[in-house]
């Protein structure tokens, strides 16, 4: 089993314009309204979340270790974890509210996030809040705000150096609205970075982390420091992956984009999904022949495409992605 450390919340997407049978069809419920009256379509979110019920989609045995309210929207999060088949073993059930999400959506499907989670159940555990990992548990997974807003921030890196002997994966899935600080998510990444064995990260990430920097020098670097495996991708252009000196570019398929919410969190559960089939992820990730590297970057990416052909984080099953790579 593979366990998934991070936030569960509930993302409110907002109104946008749609088109239907040619039209443009307006949905303004912010601009020009004067009700105040908006309808949002919610529905469970959260990097962390989605890639625990990502890899269960695809076969893949996951737990997620994570605050979880007791509140109406907490209960809601639980339900849909325990339909999906994700082990509720590492819940950890409190009274804090739930973290909520705001999401804008613009007309190239990019998602932007305004994020309203101070003294959160996700976003609130300490160190002593953390159980001890069963032997079952062949990984940890770790990304997004939980490893930089305190105190989960510091609950998390205390686990990964506890943990290191466990393979480990990390997707820093930034989101500067939460911790806009860069120094304080680049500092965050270099401490998990030693610990790491597979980082994937994305073209947007790096460029906030490092601007003046191309995102391939970023990766490059990243993969002569830690991690066996580093992986950029770059939306909808390529993916770019470097182990042991050798680099590797698939490009994605074309695909009709409704939204990329999620995209990212597919991407991270496909390449987790496969690599933890084995008994030991690690040995696999190192002793994988170039071809199943390629193989296993262009399955992470055809699985990512299919999500964005959906409204939000609608991570594919193991039999949508056999069809959509038969």
């Amino acid at each position: 089993m593979f366990l998934v450390c991070g936030e569960a919340l509930y993302d409110f997407f907002l109104p946008k314009d749609e088109k239907k049978n040619g039209d443009t069809e307006k949905v303004d419920q912010i601009n020009g309204n004067t009700s105040g009256a908006v309808t949002f379509d919610a529905r469970p979110g959260g990097s962390p979340y989605n890639v625990s019920i990502g890899m269960s989609r695809l076969g893949a045995s996951s737990a997620l270790l994570t605050g979880l309210s007791n509140d109406m929207l907490g209960t809601l999060l639980n339900r849909v974890l325990k339909t999906e088949g994700v082990s509720p073993d590492y819940l950890i059930r409190t009274s804090r509210q739930t973290t909520l999400s705001l999401v804008g959506v613009d007309e190239s499907g990019g998602p932007s996030y305004a994020f309203y989670g101070k003294g959160s159940a996700d976003t609130s555990l300490t160190e002593a809040d953390l159980p001890m990992i069963g032997a079952d548990i062949s990984g940890l997974h770790f990304g997004s705000f939980s490893i930089a807003v305190n105190p989960v921030a510091d609950a998390f890196a205390a686990l990964a150096a506890r943990e290191k002997d466990r393979f480990i994966s990390l997707d820093p899935n930034v989101r500067p609205t939460i911790e806009p600080d860069m120094a304080v998510w680049r500092a965050r990444i270099d401490a998990l970075r030693p610990f790491t064995n597979l980082l994937k990260v994305s073209d947007e990430d790096l460029s906030m982390l490092y601007p003046d920097t191309d995102p391939v020098d970023v990766v490059r670097s990243w993969s002569k420091d830690g991690p066996a495996m580093v992986v950029l991708t770059r939306g909808g252009s390529e993916a770019v992956a470097h182990r042991a000196g050798e680099e590797f570019r698939v490009v994605p398929p074309k695909t009709e984009v409704i939204d990329t919410v999620g995209a990212g969190d597919t991407f991270m559960a496909s390449l987790l999904a496969d690599l933890t089939a084995g008994e030991d992820p690690a040995k696999h990730l190192t002793e994988m022949p170039s071809a199943s590297v390629e193989t296993l970057i262009n399955r992470a990416a055809t699985a990512a495409a299919i999500t964005c052909e959906r409204r939000g984080a609608d991570l594919p099953t193991a039999d949508d992605l056999a069809a959509r790579l038969a």
